[in-house]
């Protein structure tokens, strides 16, 4: 239903993490893993992946579509705020509308990933087919 909040999501980021994913991934960027390098940067220290970010965002809706997410679920997403070490972040997406077809429903919901201080780290849309 249009208006309907999904379950969100929190997780704490912790330079450890970020370098399990940057492990996992291959993306060994040194913004992400050595903290002696991205502190000499415009961005003051390191920051967690971008993908890994998008990862607690797929979360919430493999959680609330499942089979459905994995089959046919898309996120069209924007950066707005590096996530850190230590900060806290909250996935939160509300149901926008629904798109009926023949061979189907689309479920459109507008997503946020926000860090502790409210700010907004990445803001998108999310379609899934059921």
């Amino acid at each position: 239903t249009a208006g309907m909040a999904l379950p969100g999501l929190e997780r704490r980021v912790q330079q450890s993490k970020i370098n399990l994913y940057a492990d996992a991934s291959g993306d060994h960027n040194p913004i992400h893993t050595d903290a002696a390098f991205a502190a000499a940067t415009p961005l003051g220290g390191t920051i967690a992946h971008g993908m890994m970010m998008l990862a607690y965002v797929s979360e919430v809706f493999t959680a609330a579509f499942a089979d459905a997410w994995c089959a046919s679920g898309s996120l069209d997403a924007r950066f707005k705020n590096p996530v850190r070490p230590g900060d806290t972040v909250t996935v939160s997406a509300t149901v926008t509308k629904l798109e009926a077809a023949d061979d189907g429903t689309t479920v459109v919901s507008h997503f946020t990933l926000q860090n502790q201080r409210g700010e907004a780290a990445i803001i998108g849309e999310a379609r899934v087919r059921l």
